[in-house]
């Protein structure tokens, strides 16, 4: 990595060892931020934090839902760089394929736990740490998934929903002190979404206005506009980032 000039800040971005919540971690550290990543896989976080600079990064393992977890997450950032300005909940878990008529609600509760309960359990930590007393921003990870019926993926998309609400609520509690708003991706190439375009890429990236599914640094590039000065006066928000793919509703 090469040097840059830091700003003062720290993120903690959770679900961060690959794909989207590691593109986040890339682009705050572009800008001079210091980084806590979380994921469940240890050896994989120990590889992202290498990758990204051990100079700035620290990662701490653990799984999203687990209350300990946050709680040590969020007490390492802050013994480790003395702050946590940000908040990027980017932790979440599609488990299951197929109609929620035949949807087993013990699945549907671990979907719920980790894409949504998890969010407000790092949000009210991050708060009660720093963010109540000194201000800062938070960002959840949404999905396009979110914001329209979503086939095959129903669970999956009834969190995002409840995340973009989940945003709302605290953009409003958390004001004037903390900003909060949400992105709403479309297909982009992690392995997490690999079910989606493997083996179709071409006929994927097609449906999209500007061509080409996304990649981990265009919702990086978001978060990081998100989280700067300059969106201080945006705040329950949710942006889509999507390629322009909802210009195509309601055509044909």
């Amino acid at each position: 990595m090469t040097s840059v000039e830091l700003s003062g800040k720290v993120a903690l971005v959770t679900g961060a060892s690959r794909g989207i919540g590691y593109g986040v971690a890339e682009a705050l550290l572009a800008r001079g931020d210091r980084v806590c990543i979380t994921g469940r896989n240890e050896e994989a976080l120990k590889e992202a934090v290498e990758k990204l600079g051990a100079d700035r990064v620290i990662g701490v393992a653990g799984k999203a839902h687990d209350e300990a977890h946050q709680a040590v997450a969020v007490e390492r950032t802050m013994e480790a760089f003395g702050r946590v300005d940000f908040l990027v909940n980017n932790a979440g878990t599609n488990p299951v394929f197929g109609p929620i008529a035949d949807l087993d609600l013990n699945v549907a509760r671990k979907v719920f736990e980790t894409n949504v309960v998890s969010a407000l359990g790092f949000a009210q930590r991050t708060w009660h740490a720093w963010q109540k007393d000194n201000g800062g921003a938070i960002v959840n990870i949404s999905s396009v998934a979110g914001v329209s019926a979503s086939p095959f993926i129903g669970a999956y998309g009834i969190s995002k929903a409840a995340m973009i609400n989940l945003t709302l609520q605290l953009a409003h509690e958390y004001a004037p002190k903390v900003r909060v708003n949400a992105i709403a991706p479309a297909v982009v190439k992690t392995q997490f979404a690999k079910a989606l375009y493997e083996g179709r890429e071409e006929e994927a990236a097609a449906a999209y206005p500007l061509g080409r599914l996304g990649v981990p640094s265009d919702i990086g590039g978001a978060a990081a506009f998100l989280t700067s000065t300059q969106s201080d006066w945006i705040t329950g928000q949710t942006l889509v980032v999507d390629g322009g793919i909802f210009l195509n509703a309601g055509v044909g």
